[in-house]
């Protein structure tokens, strides 16, 4: 076994580095695997985070060079990272989400500019750049979810056994531009378009996944900013003052319809808060097409037919975030939810400042925003009750490891890149390793039960060696 081990050491380690190009920021993450896989594919880890500094990428649509100059801090912390001469053959991969995918549907030039200036960027780095692309909202969704049953366990254990009998667990991703869910269901697939296989380690996974655009927080915000449009803002905390311009709240491909016929980007608009969480949920039902289902309990809203929720499910990104200025962590009842809501909203500007563990103007005056949304989206949305609300996990990480979408991307990814030559077959397929095990096992007590034997036998011949000695006569 220790020659095994030390052999795995010496084989080739992939080092890829990530960039997910959120609507909101750009975080770059370090990954490796060996060589070797677990039928067909890598077993992977995080080594290193690190957030880009200022806004996603599709803010710098109208001055694209400008995006590039804030990779340094992290590119150059990458370089430290990984060795040297292991730079040239480390492939690093830009996958955009939800806020590229609406400027592309908004101007698609101002996108592809975006993207030609990231090209250029990394090209003169010395990685292997291996491109930016915008993913769909389905293969985020299903990302997330690879991801999040990876770091839990759920599709290999310590020893690189598939966890017999092991379910997996829903995920939940709540980003800028768009929120996604994810759980395999027991229904049949071909009663939701939604659905994908997946395999990994030598299983298939039929996901339900949906991605909903324009439903993430940063633009579920801005729609409700355009509805009111008015000096009164019952979800900002009570005494908060700001000035906003219209492009701010309007400019988005989300908010297009809600925009008025006097449109003017740069007009300011004054918002005063009013800390009123009754008033605030009420606006926030508003985000929502409930009448759109009319057909049964499997289409909540928006004409989306989903089917039934089942087991366990973790929330990352923004509702971890939200939870955790609430005060909660984990999971907890729908009640303590709503009570920590409830409270937290009716607080003034003042008082938040020495609530929040670390306070940002732009993301405190939100959580109350946040939460309410996330209430509705879950609550009326997604059909979780009193009973089914304590499944849901709110985390933000296993371990070391972030749940984010790009480590299942990474996953995916491992299946199309070639293992190293086959010298050792490592890790085993788990009928072999069982039998492998039993068979060490039953050889070892064998040994075992033979040294007792020789020991006895040793020790008998002594015995009468000495008996000999004793009585032989003179």
């Amino acid at each position: 076994l220790s020659w095994i081990i030390k052999r795995i050491s010496k084989m080739a380690v992939f080092f890829p580095s990530f960039l997910d190009a959120g609507s909101s920021r750009t975080t770059v993450y370090v990954y490796e695997w060996p060589a070797e896989k677990e039928n067909d594919t890598g077993v992977v880890s995080q080594t290193f985070k690190c957030n880009v500094k200022g806004p996603g990428i599709s803010s710098y649509e109208s001055n694209p060079g400008a995006l590039v100059k804030p990779f340094d801090d992290c590119l150059n912390k990458v370089k430290e990272r990984i060795p040297v001469h292991l730079h040239k053959n480390t492939s690093v991969y830009l996958g955009a989400t939800a806020g590229m995918r609406l400027l592309r549907l908004q101007n698609e030039t101002a996108a592809n500019e975006v993207l030609a200036s990231i090209q250029s960027y990394f090209r003169a780095q010395p990685f292997e750049f291996r491109g930016a692309q915008i993913i769909t909202g389905r293969e985020e969704g299903v990302y997330g979810w690879i991801t999040a049953n990876y770091l839990m366990g759920n599709f290999l254990e310590v020893t690189w056994v598939h966890p017999y009998g092991k379910e997996t667990m829903g995920a939940l991703d709540l980003g800028g531009a768009s929120t996604q869910i994810s759980f395999i269901s027991e229904e049949p697939q071909e009663n939701f378009n939604s659905t994908l296989q997946v395999k990994l380690y030598g299983y298939n996974y039929n996901v339900y996944t949906h991605s909903f655009q324009c439903y993430g927080r940063d633009e579920a915000e801005k729609r409700l900013l355009a509805l009111l449009l008015q000096v009164r803002n019952p979800c900002y905390p009570r005494n908060y003052n700001t000035a906003l311009t219209m492009k701010y709240f309007s400019g988005s491909l989300c908010t297009q319809s809600l925009r008025p016929t006097n449109y003017y980007p740069n007009q300011l608009v004054n918002f005063h808060g009013t800390g009123d969480p009754g008033l605030c949920q009420e606006m926030v039902s508003l985000l929502f097409n409930f009448t759109a289902c009319r057909d049964g309990e499997d289409c909540p809203f928006n004409g989306i037919h989903q089917p039934k929720l089942k087991g366990n499910f973790v929330a990352f990104s923004g509702f971890y975030y939200t939870i955790n200025a609430l005060n909660l962590s984990g999971h907890f009842s729908l009640a303590d939810f709503n009570s920590s809501m409830w409270f937290f909203c009716s607080q003034s500007w003042a008082q938040l400042q020495f609530m929040l563990p670390k306070f940002e103007e732009i993301y405190a005056r939100s959580y109350c925003f946040s939460a309410s949304f996330i209430y509705y989206l879950l609550v009326h949305g997604y059909n979780f009750d009193a009973e089914t609300w304590p499944q849901i996990h709110f985390q933000k990480e296993v371990g070391n490891s972030s749940i984010a979408w790009s480590l299942g991307y990474m996953l995916s990814l491992t299946n199309m890149i070639p293992a190293e030559g086959k010298l050792i077959q490592v890790p085993l397929k788990p009928s072999l390793f069982a039998g492998l095990l039993i068979f060490l096992t039953a050889t070892a007590l064998l040994c075992l039960l033979f040294l007792v034997y020789l020991c006895i036998v040793s020790r008998n011949r002594k015995n009468i060696s000495c008996v000999e000695h004793v009585f032989i006569p003179e």
